[in-house]
């Protein structure tokens, strides 16, 4: 009875939206017709159907397992990491020890480029990694080399070796991919194995802070841990992203993830197969947001009355940079490169960073008024010093880290006031000296061998100095806010490996 009287209300309840609509009908055909309305094109009548696609594309997409040492503190950091945004790799198999580092299996996905067997992941599913293996689909084990890592896009390549040619698919333009459209993921949630969800792009070039070139696609279709580094296809079948990261308050998907865009994984991968280490492009300047208010003050325009405005303020140059020979000033406004529009600051370093060294390019700044042309040959952003970097021979003055001024504005990021004297490591190249004696972006070197140091290049030149004496580096560091000194061994490193580049902070 109560059931019945239920449905009778509910039944009741659709009757009168029926019934409302239809004295409403005229109303918003009236609005529906109004001049200038948006006014969509109908939706398709059915749903996408992915199941060939899928059989054809899923035998190329694979598992990882990473074999990977952690402190104990590490391990319990990751156990309460649910609520943050970018989860490590799931967590498969811990081998239990009383005290001290644990061994860990963790988990990820990725997917084969090439029938020789290059595979493409994320940094973190391999980052610190002492052994690696690809589980195909149809169930063969390969060990794995890590040909190289990039922790500024979150990229890694492998290279498995098979006596037989290996299922592979080809990375798509993700400039194409628009907001709206399906798109599939396949990956290794949880350690499932190949699993495949599906959903729609829902915005593209989002910035969430995770690194200084994000520039993701924003997607609705379910990840969750395990899923890092698998692929992201269109219906076409081609790779438009890696499936990277999550925002969530569980750790569980929410409808809110992230790739990379495949157009930067050509870029990153094609540079880790030649060099094992990518190289980005140097201007030269800093760079700020321009506010309504500001745009007013320097007179710009926009293209409708409508758009924001768009550019990135030139805020330092440094000194003998490429945008300082070209002839960039502060106060100019970049509003693009070769012809690519500049929206913010962001998207400068973006487009800057992805640009060979050495290449010209044509830039574009307003300045008193009006636009202004110019012409500038992009830097090295981590150029080699010592005769390893020249000259190709193997040499010991060169640790695999990059140096950068402590600028203000790095003082603002990383916390420290002006009383700290020092030069801030800007990047580590992994598996580097540097990198084994524990250094990080971030940390600031105090002093070299007693002396403090304040210069970026002669912080690198005595560095180089003592190594090419066959003499360990005694560096004080503040790390993680705590003041301690750190030893740099000399020897050997390969040209592929190592590199001490220091430069001025900026694009």
């Amino acid at each position: 009875m109560f059931a019945a009287k239920r449905g009778q209300r509910l039944l009741s309840a659709l009757l009168i939206g029926t019934a409302m609509g239809s004295l409403t009908g005229g109303v918003n055909q009236q609005i529906a017709r109004a001049e200038g309305a948006i006014s969509p094109s109908p939706a398709a009548a059915h749903l996408p159907n992915f199941v060939n696609l899928v059989k054809e594309v899923k035998p190329a997409v694979v598992s990882i397992t990473a074999t990977i040492k952690v402190k104990n503190s590490e391990m319990e950091m990751q156990g309460g990491q649910q609520a943050m945004p970018f989860p490590f790799p799931f967590p498969f198999q811990m081998i239990p020890q009383q005290s001290g580092p644990r061994m860990v299996e963790a988990r990820g996905s990725g997917f084969i480029i090439s029938a020789d067997g290059y595979v493409v992941t994320n940094n973190h599913v391999v980052k610190d990694a002492s052994k690696v293996s690809v589980h195909l689909e149809n169930g063969q084990v390969f060990s794995a080399k890590i040909i190289g890592r990039d922790q500024k896009t979150d990229l890694a390549l492998l290279k498995v070796h098979s006596s037989a040619k290996l299922p592979f698919i080809q990375l798509g333009e993700s400039n194409d991919v628009q907001p709206g459209e399906w798109v599939i993921a396949v990956g290794n949630p949880y350690g499932l194995g190949g699993t495949v969800t599906a959903g729609i792009v829902s915005a593209r070039g989002r910035d969430i802070g995770d690194g200084p070139y994000d520039s993701f696609i924003q997607i609705d279709a379910p990840i969750n841990r395990g899923n890092s580094g698998g692929p992201l296809f269109t219906q076409d079948g081609k790779v438009v992203g890696v499936n990277t990261a999550i925002l969530s308050p569980s750790g569980g998907s929410i409808g809110i993830g992230f790739a990379i865009p495949s157009d930067v994984v050509k870029n990153v991968v094609e540079q880790l197969r030649k060099n094992g280490h990518v190289v980005r492009g140097f201007l030269g300047v800093t760079t700020q947001i321009i506010s309504p208010s500001m745009a007013q003050a320097l007179k710009l325009k926009q293209e409708t009355p409508s758009d924001p405005y768009h550019g990135a303020l030139v805020a330092s140059v440094t000194t003998d940079s490429p945008a300082d020979k070209a002839g960039i000033k502060v106060g100019d406004v970049i509003l693009s490169v070769n012809n690519h529009k500049v929206d913010n600051p962001h998207d400068l370093a973006v487009q800057v960073a992805a640009l060979a060294p050495k290449s010209p390019v044509d830039i574009i700044v307003w300045r008193n008024g009006t636009n202004t042309s110019l012409k500038a040959v992009i830097g090295n952003q981590l150029e080699m010093i010592g005769d390893g970097g020249q000259n190709g021979g193997p040499s010991s003055g060169n640790v695999g880290m990059a140096l950068s001024t402590l600028s203000p504005d790095i003082r603002q990021q990383l916390g420290v006031d002006e009383s700290v004297k020092g030069v801030v490591v800007r990047e580590i190249l992994p598996g580097s000296p540097a990198d084994q004696a524990g250094l990080r972006p971030g940390d600031i070197i105090v002093s070299v061998n007693r002396q403090v140091m304040v210069n970026p290049k002669a912080a690198a030149n005595l560095i180089k100095e003592q190594l090419h004496k066959n003499q360990p580096v005694l560096l004080q560091v503040i790390h993680d806010g705590q003041n301690v000194f750190v030893a740099l061994p000399p020897g050997e490193n390969s040209e592929d490996n190592s590199f001490l580049g220091e430069d001025g902070a900026g694009h």
